[in-house]
């Protein structure tokens, strides 16, 4: 795989490159603006070499054209961050926006959202072929959806010369465990779905020392373990799932709950004492979803004290490895005052979810095979 730097640009010079990114965000936010960051470097280096650049990207998961979810609004904010002029092209007629292409001295073409295209999500190869018509080079930087076998994502590679962009390569090197990773190994699992976690978790099992839970994913464990759940949010068609797994014995759930109205809807204040005093043991830390509903006042506590243990791990143990993704987990950094948000160097966020986990047990990434 290579990745992207002037000198394998020189042969590009004056040429049209086509950029998978992840604007699947909300650019108002703390974590939109996080993962709108992490791709500037490598767009900022294709204009620096004088390479026209053409945004590929989605957001949400469309049925058919909706306004609400066009990529339009990015166009100012690309505008403002690059310096340069950009382009946005509202059409999905490929003639379209090839004369678009022709006639426009934009140094950045922005497309429409991917998924408005038929074919995108079922990685339909004469989507794909279209899409390599309007560029010479396909450039990857799209971590966050290297786990889709899309057609912008895993076809268009085979279509064009093809590299890795600069945050794709560093989410690799930063993801990618030693064979025998410091232990004690803290896996911690929020979030709402737990069904589509543990299968993951179960791949890396060999790593994990304990496994810490919270959210609506501890609440289907427990469902799973017999305990009432009231009106608390859990997978229902998972339990049964939840069940067959064997590695029970290193899976930890809270002990205490905060409620309201008979929800569950943070880890109480025995649990978060209990788990910051196992990450505070940890030689290799991996976060993935908050611990309850952190966005409504009074049940952030738990999402916050987990990030204090973190934040308090990290620097006073610069060999600790500590890797936290997932679109809110990265916005619950807000949740801590402005000076412990500079997170020390040993803290990697990735901009990948699912993505990330699966990339850490193990899991071959379909976008990033496709760059190979």
């Amino acid at each position: 795989m290579k990745i992207i730097n002037a000198k394998l640009l020189k042969p590009y010079v004056g040429k049209t490159a086509l950029v998978r990114i992840d604007l699947n965000i909300d650019a108002s936010t703390d974590e939109g603006l996080f993962r709108l960051q992490s791709v500037l470097p490598t767009l900022s280096l294709l204009i620096k070499n004088n390479i026209r650049v053409v945004i590929l990207s989605h957001k949400g998961r469309p049925t058919k054209v909706e306004k609400k979810l066009s990529l339009k609004p990015f166009t100012e904010i690309f505008e403002d961050a690059l310096g340069v002029g950009v382009e946005f092209v509202s059409s999905l007629d490929f003639d379209v926006i090839t004369k678009k292409l022709e006639t426009s001295d934009a140094q950045v073409i922005l497309l429409e959202n991917m998924r408005f295209l038929k074919g995108e999500e079922e990685n339909d190869e004469a989507l794909a072929k279209q899409l390599a018509s309007l560029g010479q080079l396909f450039i990857n930087d799209a971590f966050a959806v290297c786990h889709r076998a899309n057609a912008s994502v895993v076809l268009l590679p085979k279509l064009l010369p093809s590299f890795a962009g600069l945050c794709l390569a560093k989410e690799i090197k930063n993801l990618t465990l030693k064979k025998k990773p410091a232990h004690p190994f803290i896996l911690i699992v929020g979030g709402a779905k737990v069904s589509d976690k543990l299968p993951i978790v179960q791949k890396f099992e060999k790593y994990i020392s304990t496994v810490l839970l919270g959210g609506a994913a501890a609440n289907t464990v427990l469902a799973s373990e017999g305990i009432p759940m009231g009106k608390s949010l859990y997978e229902k068609d998972a339990v049964s799932v939840v069940k067959k797994y064997t590695f029970s014995s290193i899976i930890e759930t809270p002990v205490d709950v905060a409620e309201e109205k008979g929800r569950i809807l943070d880890i109480g204040p025995k649990t978060s004492k209990l788990y910051s005093a196992l990450i505070k043991e940890g030689g290799t830390i991996v976060w993935s979803g908050p611990m309850g509903l952190f966005e409504k006042k009074g049940f952030e506590k738990g999402t916050k004290l987990v990030w204090k243990a973190i934040v308090e791990k990290a620097i006073h143990d610069p060999s600790a490895k500590i890797i936290i993704g997932g679109g809110e987990t990265i916005a619950s950094l807000a949740l801590l005052p402005k000076p412990m948000r500079l997170l020390p160097e040993n803290v990697f966020l990735s901009t990948g979810g699912g993505a990330m986990l699966e990339f850490l047990s193990g899991k071959k990434l379909p976008g990033i095979e496709a760059l190979k």
